[in-house]
């Protein structure tokens, strides 16, 4: 009945003794505010369904005991629908786990590092499909020169264009799963690491739009495979998140999908701030480009990982939208969390989270859909910045400086309370519009 985290709930984010320089961890367990597993136990009817409005009151006051957090995530981010009991999401969750069996199958076939435990960080193929016997590549994965998969390779003549694709992009997640939550205990096992790049590659060949990036989708991926065991329980987790922000990583050659985000970002604060709006555009950060990093990985770097964990779920659950289960489900791998493209009778406001219910009395949504509250956190950090930034910024050099320095100087709950406020205060200029 109920999950287990992949490994101890006290060890997930321990650091390396020898990692000295990461920020500081704030969250701490609150008695009586955190949901706690009795509380989360308690949550359910005896047939399996779940009490969300109760549940997301508890997360927004005092976050999630450790202990729970991989199986609650599921739920806030639209895996299981809290209106079905025990048994259906037994039966969804066993359908998934052999779903993803199949596609590691089919990956496995085109290319058998995939789930032998090891994983890549040169290329094995040219542009042009053609094999590449790189050295390392023969080290990392025990494939000699001449082992079958190389002559098989030689021998399949011309390969698909979405296989080439998906070929050249397998080194580039290897090098970014050596680069993520390294100063964490938990990638010191290598099987830890290669779950992640398997993960990943398999996201990249089922996601045709988005396929993989290199900003940012190993950070927001690496939480879930410490705490869900199941490794396909995880990926359905992650690509949960990733149809909360794929638009952010979807590239059209001209531009980037999270340039949007970066636009509303500008709008906010020249509402809520003109004079600072001012300031940053001329000192050309008008684009507001330096703020990137905070919308692409959701303040990861900013915080401690456990922190950044706290954030996460104040977010989803100040957001939930109790229609996001059924939303992303039909059709299956379309749908994202736009505006207007629920079905049925109207949602109950009590199921949503805080953000969501204010959105729906005030209309607070965008021609592209409801604004999502990670865009007012970083407004709430411009904001609280403001005056720093207008005497001390002389260049986008000093804005880059100025922000970087909130790492580790941030408190999760705060910053969630200032983005509320901040989005009544806009929705309010909005509507005098």
């Amino acid at each position: 009945m109920w999950g287990a985290p992949a490994e101890p709930a006290d060890s997930y984010y321990q650091i390396r003794p020898e990692c000295t320089d990461v920020p500081n961890t704030r969250f701490k367990i609150k008695p009586g505010k955190t949901l706690s597993v009795r509380k989360w136990q308690a949550a359910f009817t005896q047939e399996g369904f779940l009490d969300m409005g109760k549940t997301l009151n508890r997360i927004q006051r005092g976050g999630i005991h450790p202990t729970i957090r991989g199986e609650v995530w599921e739920f806030l981010l639209g895996c299981y629908d809290p209106k079905s009991t025990f048994e259906e999401r037994e039966q969804i969750r066993q359908r998934r786990r052999l779903q993803y069996a199949s596609w590691k199958q089919e990956c496995k076939q085109m290319f058998p590092v995939i789930g032998s435990g090891g994983f890549i960080t040169a290329p094995v193929i040219t542009e042009k499909g053609q094999p590449i016997l790189d050295p390392l590549v023969l080290q990392e994965t025990n494939l000699g020169e001449n082992s079958d998969f190389f002559k098989e390779l030689e021998s399949r003549g011309p390969l698909d264009k979405k296989v080439i694709q998906w070929m050249l992009t397998l080194h580039q997640i290897g090098l970014d799963v050596n680069r993520t939550d390294r100063t964490l205990v938990f990638y010191e096992k290598k099987d830890n690491l290669s779950k992640l790049w398997d993960i990943l590659a398999l996201y990249a060949w089922i996601d045709d739009d988005v396929g993989y990036c290199q900003a940012g989708m190993s950070d927001l991926c690496s939480p879930m495979i410490m705490l869900l065991e199941d490794e396909a329980d995880a990926f359905w987790c992650f690509e949960r998140l990733m149809r909360r922000l794929r638009g952010n990583f979807r590239s059209t050659g001209r531009s980037v999908g999270v340039e949007a985000q970066l636009t509303h970002l500008a709008s906010i604060t020249q509402i809520i701030d003109p004079k600072l709006h001012h300031h940053l555009e001329n000192l050309g950060g008008g684009d507001y480009l330096f703020a990137i990093r905070m919308i692409m990985v959701q303040f990861r770097r900013e915080f401690s990982f456990c922190d950044s964990l706290y954030l996460w779920e104040m977010m989803w659950a100040l957001e939930y939208d109790p229609e996001m289960y059924s939303l992303y489900e039909e059709p299956e791998f379309e749908g994202e969390k736009t505006e207007g493209s629920s079905k049925g009778k109207p949602k109950s406001i009590k199921q949503c989270g805080k953000y969501e219910r204010e959105n729906m009395k005030n209309g607070g949504n965008s021609a592209e859909g409801p604004l999502p509250i990670s865009v007012f956190l970083v407004a709430s950090v411009l904001k609280d910045k403001s005056s720093k930034l207008m005497t001390e910024a002389r260049g986008l050099d000093d804005v880059v400086k100025i922000l970087n320095d909130i790492t580790g100087n941030l408190d999760a709950k705060k910053a969630c309370s200032g983005a509320m406020k901040l989005h009544k205060k806009y929705l309010k200029k909005q509507a005098k519009k």
